[in-house]
């Protein structure tokens, strides 16, 4: 069967809808085949075949899990507060390695990934769940990248930004979580 066969076949298979289709497979057997742990026996192999839905559920995890493996070794980057409070407002704090901003706007902040960080196409891909956390270890922000590569939620904090940064320890970071 040829490459082209292949994906022509399981294109075929995740599209059909099935009347009541639903998972048949738990995630933890669909991983375990993934990575060679354990093999599907026949009749999980037919349940699969079976089941759009728990296809296009196995191809889900095949792509995460794709997407982890290309992703590089990220365990986070700092920034620091460039420079004193002159009164001027708030614009935005970069981190030393130039992949990341954090805005603050109206209220709420947003963080961005900068699409020519080398970070791009590895995280947007992995959907990696962030964390933004000021000096202190506070959490300024949560959440997921959207496909625009930015993360948004509210300010948590009474103070304004500028002055938040300053008393806890005039940095930040973006850290992924769960890794």
């Amino acid at each position: 069967m040829t490459e082209l066969d292949r994906k022509l076949q399981a294109q075929l298979l995740a599209g059909r809808r099935v009347e009541g289709d639903r998972l048949v497979l738990a995630d933890a057997v669909l991983l375990a085949a993934l990575d060679g742990s354990r093999p599907l026996s026949s009749g999980e192999r037919a349940a699969l075949q079976a089941s759009p839905l728990t296809t296009r559920r196995l191809r889900q995890l095949a792509e995460a899990r794709r997407a982890r493996a290309a992703a590089p070794d990220w365990r986070g980057s700092a920034g620091m507060l460039r420079a004193a409070d002159s009164g001027a407002p708030f614009e935005a704090l970069v981190t030393d390695d130039g992949a990341w901003r954090l805005h603050v706007v109206a209220g709420r902040a947003i963080l961005q990934l900068d699409p020519e960080s080398s970070l791009a196409p590895a995280l947007l891909r992995a959907a990696q769940p962030l964390r933004v956390v000021d000096g202190a270890g506070n959490t300024v922000l949560e959440g997921r990248l959207d496909p625009d590569g930015e993360c948004e939620g509210p300010w948590p904090f009474a103070e304004g930004p500028a002055r938040h940064f300053q008393r806890h320890g005039g940095g930040f970071a973006v850290e992924p979580i769960g890794r």
